[in-house]
């Protein structure tokens, strides 16, 4: 399947690489390691860097064309819950941004648009918490066999 063919899809390829540790990688080849153990960002620290990317790359671009920061530092954070019947999920979700730029013309202006692209990107431009927010339903599809693996 071509990208052009469907260009509003995006997918990465999921491979286990033992138990409890995965890479991701996307069409471009680009990877990530994540899961269970020393040196790897769980599941939901990788949902946590995904929403505070997001929102950090629409800040950055738009904050840089004017200055580039001295400072540009992003925490995401959330509560696990997890609900009586059991089931888990994350509440209060938080980005708190902590930016520094130069006291000069061009670092004041970068300074005052911040507030305003945060707010921006949260209501119209980073699809990661937009979708959170949204709540959009998972599909799943399975297929297994028995026998050698392809």
């Amino acid at each position: 399947m071509s990208e052009n063919e469907y260009p509003s899809l995006r997918s990465i390829e999921l491979s286990r690489t033992s138990t409890g540790q995965y890479t991701a990688r996307n069409a471009a080849g680009a990877e990530i390691e994540f899961g269970q153990g020393e040196g790897l960002l769980s599941p939901v620290e990788l949902l946590l860097a995904a929403i505070a990317g997001c929102s950090s790359i629409d800040v950055d671009i738009a904050t840089s064309r004017s200055a580039e920061p001295t400072k540009f530092a992003v925490t995401a954070s959330g509560d696990k819950i997890v609900e009586e019947h059991g089931a888990n999920r994350m509440d209060n979700l938080k980005l708190a941004f902590d930016l520094a730029f130069n006291d000069d013309a061009d670092g004041r202006k970068a300074a005052s648009m911040v507030e305003r692209l945060v707010a921006l990107s949260h209501d119209k431009y980073c699809t990661v918490s937009r979708t959170v927010e949204h709540g959009t339903p998972v599909a799943s599809s399975v297929a297994v066999t028995t026998g050698e693996a392809n």
